[in-house]
């Protein structure tokens, strides 16, 4: 089936079939002049070949007003949309235009680890003027995106998204709309690493609490040792649809306060417009690619009905709004109405918010800062999916299990696992054919989004993901299968604590 053809797909400026990427911790400097990453050179037997070359460099962009000097892929944010069918061969040359290393790595895709774009862990950076070829084959269906793993560099323009279809899916919605949120500060007068070195740099990083988000709650804290936390607090607590007024995750939810939210590149005053006739029957693809930043996203007048999460199907579940950690994806559809209709994307214990419009007739473009009365209504944890039998992990006891504790505090700015930052960290040691159970517990007083690559997890209610949001003092054990021999990373994916240290390593034994 040719997705394509069969109905409307809607990504703002996104080009089709191109690439993009998103960041995570970095290592120390190597640098590379041109490689490959993986071993095989020739497709198989019958394998489709999808081959896009991705330009990185320095860019001015208009985010609908504001004009940002910034780096990216392309001329857009997000970046070129590489579209490809599950059990395609995806060849993807990076040129790296930027004046500083690079690397791609392709979140939530179960790849051979030549191809994850981990500086040192499976590649040399890029070094700039260099060129580096991805070569992988995407197994699984499902909505992903892909940006660096250099430093901060996912906080600027760098990220796109990557959609893998399902060939054997029935396609029975009219369009199809990608929707890419973003936190956005680079080129403003502060990029990303002005911040963190703010961040890093004294007492709570140096933070400004009438600039700066996160921990706002908590003046007089300082210098609390946040990893001695009891780690049951919210252990095995059902969540299940919070109010908008009772989120588990806190209203100190990120670090920095953003002068623009966006969707798909745009700030809501000059918002993307997304045209239907009513009764159509929508498919959302909503990834959150923000650095920082937790939202909350609703469509104004609709229910929507969640049916993925980071490519797994789970049992339909109808919600009015639901949360997006970092690196999360979700899929919904949604029947639309007539009229004008905002789908907003607000950040947790942040100011402001992200929109899109969607209009099916006349009537006039609602504000810039509406709130849409869904927000106010339950709000979906998506951790409480309950997942489709067909994406079930096979019931099995663990053949080992391992502690996973997330430390860390915000004076001194340091985070990591088991109370070590990465650099200092002893790797998670596990063997092919393992059943793996990892005892996550969040020993501190914020969320976050934990992404594991090369491999997908379990939850205890049998949910699969690859990136899941963690809440203050909360408890999770995850389930995996060893199948995917390498040394992979663990981190949070809020890239200033995985700067700051909140990586490790989950590495094979030989």
């Amino acid at each position: 089936m040719n997705t394509l053809s069969r109905r409307s797909l809607v990504v703002g400026g996104l080009g089709l079939l191109g690439s993009g990427a998103l960041a995570a911790c970095s290592a120390p400097s190597i640098s590379s002049t041109a490689g490959t990453g993986s071993g095989v050179a020739s497709a198989g037997a019958g394998q489709r070949v999808v081959a896009k070359t991705l330009t990185a460099r320095p860019v001015r962009l208009d985010l609908g007003g504001p004009t940002v000097s910034t780096w990216a892929y392309g001329d857009s944010a997000p970046g070129p949309l590489i579209r490809a069918t599950a059990g395609d061969r995806l060849r993807i040359t990076v040129d790296n235009q930027l004046p500083a290393q690079t690397t791609v790595h392709w979140h939530g895709i179960a790849l051979d680890q030549a191809a994850d774009g981990v500086p040192r862990v499976t590649q040399d950076p890029i070094a700039a003027g260099a060129t580096y070829t991805y070569d992988y084959t995407a197994p699984d269906p499902g909505t992903y995106f892909y940006h660096p793993h250099v430093g901060v560099q996912l906080d600027r323009a760098l990220y796109a998204p990557l959609i893998i279809d399902d060939p054997q899916e029935p396609g029975d919605y009219d369009h199809e709309w990608i929707l890419v949120l973003d936190d956005w500060v680079d080129g403003t007068g502060r990029t990303p690493d002005d911040i963190l070195t703010t961040l890093t740099s004294s007492g709570e990083g140096g933070m400004d609490h009438g600039t700066m988000g996160g921990m706002k709650g908590m003046k007089g804290m300082e210098g609390m040792d946040m990893s001695s936390g009891s780690s049951e607090g919210m252990a095995g607590m059902d969540h299940g649809s919070m109010g908008a007024g009772d989120s588990p995750y806190g209203d100190d939810a990120g670090d920095v306060a953003y002068p623009h939210y966006l969707v798909n590149g745009r700030v809501p005053a000059a918002p993307e417009v997304l045209t239907a006739k009513p009764g159509q029957r929508v498919r959302l693809r909503i990834i959150n690619a923000a650095a920082d930043t937790i939202f909350t996203v609703a469509l104004g007048g609709h229910r929507m009905t969640v049916t993925h999460t980071d490519g797994f199907p789970v049992q339909p579940q109808d919600t009015h709004a639901l949360y997006l950690g970092m690196g999360e994806r979700y899929d919904a559809t949604v029947t639309l109405t007539d009229g004008v209709f905002p789908f907003v994307a607000v950040p947790l214990g942040k100011e402001g918010q992200a929109m899109s419009l969607v209009r099916t007739g006349s009537g006039a473009a609602p504000s810039p800062s509406v709130r849409p009365a869904e927000l106010d209504k339950p709000v979906l944890v998506g951790a409480e999916l309950k997942p489709a039998d067909s994406a079930r992990l096979e019931a099995r006891e663990p053949d080992v299990r391992l502690e996973l504790a997330m430390t860390g505090q915000m004076n001194p700015y340091e985070w990591g696992f088991n109370g070590a930052p990465y650099g200092q960290h002893d790797p998670l040691e596990i063997q092919e054919g393992q059943r793996v159970r990892l005892d996550v517990a969040n020993h501190t007083m914020m969320a976050h989004p934990l992404h594991l690559h090369g491999h997908t997890f379990a939850l205890p209610n049998g949910l699969r993901k690859d990136t899941v949001l963690i809440a203050p003092m909360q408890s999770m054990a995850i389930d995996l299968q060893a199948d995917n021999p390498g040394n992979w990373l663990i981190h949070c994916h809020n890239i200033y604590h995985a700067e700051a240290g909140m990586t490790t390593e989950l590495k094979y034994r030989p």
